[in-house]
């Protein structure tokens, strides 16, 4: 592809609204524009990359023996009603009517399409296992869409979908798409890890996230240091240590904490380590007002006291309801004497001289016991992992790293099949609904984290396979002839086993540097004449910053070995 014929409008700066390294890298690279919030147009350079994603995503759906098929993005409404997700998915699904005033969504994914495709065409078991993919647009109305491709309403996604007859099925083949997943991001040159992660509004009993490390992650990933546990800080399992329980407790005392509402007043009022302190906070939920207790140094986990509480939802209650419930003002709730179930971090069973609210305003008490003074609460896992946790695997500690979600699978069971009767006949001719596995990528969103995960000052540092061009040649004067004809040469020689951009722009030699190094082709081969008089050609490795003069006829296997090719 010749530069001067390509849509390819790099900026010099950041636009105003970009919030991470890929959105701004992407716009000023000429990647993406922005259409309205959460909406973009892929420029040439940018659909590049997402054909280099797609093509590997594909590869490997169908090597592992998924076949390819294609949904509508306009879905009816009859068929989410069927699932019982048409008014529980919330307004993130898009609704609209047609001219006859039938309701209709863009669907943000197609569980209940496939299974509607599946129920019309599977009668018996011997028609089982089956796993169907596609590629293709969805649409979630996000509240907040942000973060450019990492995080908008309408994007490009592979979902797949398997079906089965027996448990043992789905989980063979869930471990080949994790297998699958796995060779995926291995294949797009991404650093990543596979952790165990909660199954959110799609459903189901069993998830893995594909995470691809970096710094600027929205999510937090707890893995061991010793053995291969990870799980995202959702659903990472803290194993604690076994209580030793002192001798000589002291009897617990009532101190005045005049409008010293938070942990950090309170600590430092009373000389007492964060560590020391039981955080009460009181919860509405759908199985009545209870307390939830977790150590001042800690966070309470959401999605772990609602699994363990066995609730359907929980949300944290209003300064009336806490007063109603406690007898006090917000901040100075306790366990001791609380007249609501009390749920305790199992870290909080080891306090034995510790400081809690006395559900009084403007009090606390000191040398709290937890084994002596609320003997009647409920333990459970219920904190965010922290750094230096122990694994509940093995003897190793927990290191806490940033990760992008590019990539999730479940095993759905049979909510939607039991719903929207996708039965089959087993072998005994019983009708028995399928077993259902559910396994997603976001195309886009992978182009964006590899950024995320490779770039420097200068602009993107492409992973080799998911570079829109494998190599750059770049004629420093094109108005010299000699030098434009030796890069012509190069750029068809290349040309013939790679992609290669060729820079025939009649512009400075300095802006064409920046531009190669801010789109980030791994090789560039820069055609100079002082150079050329020696019969020589400059290649700079992207990635290294090494460059090495060689002869022009040694270049194109200079390429090769630059690329590992």
């Amino acid at each position: 592809m010749r530069y001067s014929r390509m849509l390819l409008p790099t900026l010099k700066e950041s636009p105003a609204d970009a919030e991470v390294i890929s959105q701004k890298l992407m716009v000023r690279a000429g990647m993406i524009r922005k259409v309205a919030a959460g909406i973009y147009n892929l420029l040439p350079l940018g659909q590049r990359v997402v054909r280099k994603v797609e093509a590997i995503v594909r590869e490997e759906m169908d090597r592992a023996g998924a076949q390819e098929v294609l949904m509508p993005v306009v879905v009816p409404s009859e068929l989410w009603h069927e699932s019982g997700r048409w008014d529980a998915y919330g307004k993130e699904l898009l609704r609209l009517k047609d001219r006859h005033g039938r309701e209709f969504c863009l669907g943000p994914t197609h569980e209940e399409v496939i299974t509607d495709m599946v129920r019309r065409e599977v009668r018996s078991y011997r028609e089982l296992p089956l796993n169907l993919y596609q590629i293709q647009t969805k649409f979630r109305d996000e509240i907040r869409p942000r973060f450019g491709l990492m995080r908008g309403r309408e994007f490009i996604m592979k979902d797949a979908y398997s079906f089965h007859a027996t448990p043992e099925s789905l989980d063979a083949e869930y471990e080949n798409m994790h297998r699958a997943y796995t060779r995926i991001f291995e294949r797009c040159g991404l650093q990543f890890r596979a952790v165990e992660a909660e199954t959110g509004a799609i459903g189901g009993r069993f998830s893995h996230e594909f995470m691809v490390l970096a710094e600027s992650g929205e999510d937090s990933i707890a893995s061991c240091t010793r053995c291969g546990y990870a799980a995202n800080i959702e659903r990472a399992e803290v194993r604690e240590p076994r209580p030793e329980r002192p001798s000589g407790e002291l009897p617990v005392e009532r101190v005045s904490t005049p409008g010293m509402r938070t942990i950090e007043e309170v600590s430092a009022f009373l000389k007492a380590s964060p560590s020391a302190m039981i955080k009460t906070l009181i919860y509405e939920t759908d199985k009545g007002v209870v307390a939830a207790l977790v150590r001042g140094d800690h966070q309470l986990n959401e999605f772990k006291f609602r699994n363990a509480l066995g609730a359907a939802w929980v949300e944290l209650a209003d300064e009336a309801a806490v007063e109603k419930a406690t007898g006090a003002p917000a901040g100075f709730a306790g366990p001791v004497k609380l007249r609501v179930p009390v749920y305790a971090d199992h870290a909080v069973r080891r306090i034995f001289d510790g400081v809690a609210g006395a559900n009084e305003k403007d009090a606390h008490l000191t040398h709290v016991s937890a084994a002596r003074d609320f003997s009647g609460a409920t333990y459970a896992d219920i904190r965010d992992a922290l750094a230096g946790d122990m694994c509940p695997r093995c003897e190793g500690a927990f290191e806490i790293r940033r990760g992008i979600e590019v990539g999730h699978i479940f095993k759905l069971g049979t909510k939607y099949s039991e719903a929207m009767g996708a039965n089959f006949l087993d072998e005994a001719g019983k009708e028995r609904p399928a077993i259902m596995g559910c396994y997603g990528i976001g195309i886009g969103r992978t182009a964006a984290a590899a950024i995320e995960q490779n770039h420097d000052e200068a602009g993107i540092v492409w992973p080799g396979p998911l570079a829109p061009f494998d190599c750059e040649v770049l004629p420093v004067n094109v108005n010299d002839e000699a030098t434009r004809k030796a890069a012509e040469a190069l750029y068809e020689r290349l040309g013939a086993e790679m992609d290669v951009l060729l820079d025939d722009r009649d512009e400075r030699a300095g802006v064409k540097f920046k531009d190669a190094d801010l789109i980030g082709v791994p090789v560039r081969v820069t055609v100079g004449e002082r150079n050329l008089k020696q019969g020589k050609v400059e290649i700079k490795v992207r990635k290294t910053g090494e460059v090495r003069l060689v002869g022009i006829e040694e270049a194109a296997g200079e390429v090769r070995r630059s690329l590992g090719k």
